[in-house]
């Protein structure tokens, strides 16, 4: 037997909004754990305090905001209308269920006027930083980096290409004078410095978004795209640094200059800084190996012709400064070009009596094998070294479970894989508020298990 409901909403009852919050709702344990009244400082300077209208509280504004992130919530608009009829919400932002929520247009002017082209988010997000280290759950010992592509809000097909002028790379001058320095101690003449300090590049533009980057990159979507440079802590995968670049730019350009920005303005004492194989460039293993910390960063093989002997079958002698094939002959230097490799070459009569010669010699055409060692392939391999010992294996797995899970929750969770707004500075607001809509909702949750645990 059914028994039909046909009751209209008419009922007039008294009800406590507080007993209609489940008490293991996110938003309690968030509302327990975090102080929102550090933003009404950080914000007091944008606000008027005896002039004009009365303005929305800035507590309750990024409140609204922050929900949005935490939920996934894209529009401001749809925002509003959930809060409207979200119970849980009211009660978070403070509201009664029958008070008026703020206009859509109130958060939006707010953002595009008020705090435009200000550092409060980063603020926000700096103070959260600052309290997950002061409750324990940032520690600073190990700092996991990795980046991600957010697709622009821009059509792919629209675009110009335009010619723009460059800086070439800090390291290119390092890199001039370790090369002349190998050509010296072989015998060689030094080279001519030839790149100038300004070079002209063409490159496509989005019309729609300027700031964003045409990436095209083997694997991923062509595009215009922005990056989102993260590091999170070892500990308990606290977002601790969200940099954000246009999607054209390489990701270990921005690396080890946002690794020193964490460790300076948090003052960590960092044992290891770890990232993928894309990061393992001899310019900025260059620039790490003068570091305190131990970089632990994923091995990248580098090119190689398939089903031929890779340089790894090749054993490099230092007390002679050659190489040693399979087949057990040696590879002398010939020379050091413009780029950094010192070239070793073997023997034409080595290889023509080789039994080994298919499996080695890169091409039909090709009757001596060349293997190439960058002048800074020391430090390489002491990277590497270190990735294959049981310590540095063993924090680079971790990888998967801190800064790839973190992304990865950004993306199916707060809504990162496409970009709200346009300008690299409105991109980087929501990068900043996702991070700290994570870090807080961890730190809820982290303190909730504690709690119930003690």
């Amino acid at each position: 037997m059914i028994k039909e409901n046909n009751s209209a909403q008419q009922k007039l009852e008294l009800v406590y909004i507080e007993n209609l919050v489940p008490q293991n709702h996110l938003l309690r344990k968030i509302d327990k754990c975090i102080d929102f009244s550090f933003i009404r400082e950080l914000t007091k300077e944008y606000y008027c305090l005896d002039n004009g209208r009365p303005a929305i509280d800035p507590i309750v504004l990024f409140k609204m905001l922050l929900i949005g992130y935490i939920f996934g919530i894209r529009s401001e608009r749809r925002l509003v209308e959930e809060i409207e009829v979200n119970i849980a919400y009211r009660w978070f932002l403070g509201f009664s269920l029958s008070e008026k929520i703020p206009d859509h247009s109130t958060i939006s002017k707010n953002r595009t006027k008020r705090f435009s082209e200000s550092d409060v988010y980063q603020k926000i997000f700096d103070k959260i930083v600052g309290n997950s280290i002061d409750i324990k759950l940032v520690s600073g010992k190990i700092l996991y980096t990795d980046s991600t592509h957010i697709k622009a809000n821009a059509n792919k097909n629209k675009f110009t290409n335009e010619e723009i002028t460059a800086s070439t790379k800090d390291y290119l001058n390092d890199l001039d004078d370790a090369v002349n320095k190998s050509r010296e101690d072989h015998g060689q003449t030094p080279l001519k410095k030839k790149l100038p300090d300004k070079i002209e590049k063409n490159r496509k533009v989005s019309t729609t978004d300027p700031d964003s980057g045409f990436m095209t990159r083997d694997g991923k979507p062509k595009g215009f795209f922005y990056l989102e440079h993260r590091t999170v802590d070892g500990r308990y995968n606290i977002i601790l640094d969200s940099y954000v670049t246009p999607g054209n730019i390489n990701d270990d350009e921005p690396y080890v200059d946002r690794v020193d920005t964490i460790i300076d303005k948090f003052k960590f004492d960092t044992k290891y800084a770890v990232a993928d194989a894309g990061y393992s460039t001899a310019p900025t293993i260059k620039k790490l190996s003068e570091k305190s910390y131990q970089a632990v960063l994923g091995f990248r093989m580098g090119p190689h012709v398939k089903g031929k002997f890779t340089k790894l079958r090749f054993q490099y002698v230092p007390e002679h400064d050659l190489y040693v094939c399979p087949g057990a002959a040696p590879l002398r230097y010939k020379t050091t070009t413009r780029q950094g490799y010192k070239e070793y070459v073997s023997d034409k009569f080595y290889c023509d009596n080789c039994s080994l010669r298919e499996k080695c010699l890169t091409s039909d055409k090709a009757d001596v094998r060349t293997i190439r060692r960058h002048v800074w392939e020391e430090l390489k391999e002491k990277v590497f070294d270190f990735l294959r010992s049981d310590k540095g294996n063993g924090i680079y797995k971790r990888r998967k479970e801190t800064i790839e899970r973190s992304f990865a929750d950004s993306k199916e969770l707060h809504g990162l894989r496409y970009a709200r707004f346009r300008g690299l500075p409105k991109v980087s607001e929501q990068c900043l508020l996702t991070s700290v809509a994570q870090n807080i909702k961890k730190i809820a949750l982290v303190l909730s298990r504690q709690c119930s645990y003690s």
